[in-house]
């Protein structure tokens, strides 16, 4: 009879610490920072295409027309291309070529990023359209009017949600008036004979809009930049970037052309075509 009260003792502290346990159970789930409660979903793609193979040959030979001059084993080089130097290569991937033709030379750089979102309560492609934005922000696109659709995604843009328009590098190449580039967007009807650069469109472009502008059907949203630049007395070297975004990977596209003779302007329209037409491909890659 003298451990009975310990007995009753132990029974009672048993009753007591199972209700207290269930109650802990409750209060941890609904604790800020709870994966099932407050992590956003991770994004689509958890890898990156190889950026060196990711251009077939035949579609290098058609952008690098230098390559075709090459000797059998000089080819083979060329169309291996140069790996970009990266420290992460699960978040960040490039490949460069280049080539020279008699004529003209030629560079093209392919750029992937997976983004990662470090903040639970912001997705990764979430993340990854605020990265975009901040991009096609930067590229500064004419007659915007303060953003393309993607921008209306909870992205921040510039502030007050308009662009600049400033003049980009060589504006003054091949037009009298540096700030006509600049000026407010003409009617869609306006002819395309001048590009964003300032410099003279390529002959018989009629009235295609050859502009930086957001481009339509290319990954979740898309931008394509044209830049003319010449520095002294040298050729003048033409740059179309084409940036995209699927999900949570960002690709950048940069195709240019310096052509061998001082006087000759880069033809925008086929370098244009060109990076879009590649820009396409790699979205099919990533796509698998």
């Amino acid at each position: 009879m003298a451990y009975v009260p310990g007995v009753a003792l132990l029974a009672a502290l048993a009753v007591g610490c199972s209700a207290g346990s269930g109650g802990g159970a409750s209060d941890a789930d609904s604790k800020p920072g709870n994966p099932a409660v407050t992590t956003a979903p991770p994004g689509k793609y958890r890898t990156l295409p190889a950026p060196c193979r990711a251009v077939p040959d035949s579609t290098l030979k058609d952008l690098l027309p230098g390559i075709a001059q090459l000797s059998r084993q000089q080819q083979e080089k060329a169309l291996r291309g140069a790996a970009t130097i990266t420290y992460d290569t699960d978040r960040k991937v490039g490949c460069s070529w280049k080539s020279t033709a008699p004529d003209s030379s030629r560079n093209l750089t392919i750029d992937f990023e997976r983004v990662v979102s470090y903040d639970p309560a912001v997705s990764d492609e979430d993340r990854a359209r605020a990265l975009y934005v901040k991009k096609e922000n930067a590229a500064e696109l004419p007659g915007t009017g303060g953003g393309s659709p993607e921008k209306g995604k909870g992205a921040t843009a510039s502030a007050g949600g308009e662009e600049k328009e400033t003049p980009k590098p060589g504006d003054d190449q091949g037009s009298a008036d540096p700030s006509a580039s600049s000026s407010a967007a003409p009617s869609p009807s306006a002819s395309s004979s001048a590009s964003a650069s300032g410099a003279p469109g390529p002959s018989g472009s009629g009235d295609e809009d050859l502009r930086p502008r957001v481009l339509d059907g290319l990954g979740d949203a898309a931008f394509l930049d044209d830049l003319l630049t010449r520095a002294g007395s040298t050729a003048q070297h033409r740059t179309v970037s084409v940036v995209f975004r699927t999900s949570n990977v960002l690709v950048t596209v940069r195709y240019g052309e310096q052509p061998t003779l001082v006087t000759k302007v880069p033809d925008s329209k086929e370098l244009q075509e060109k990076a879009r037409s590649l820009a396409r491909k790699l979205a099919e890659v990533i796509s698998g």
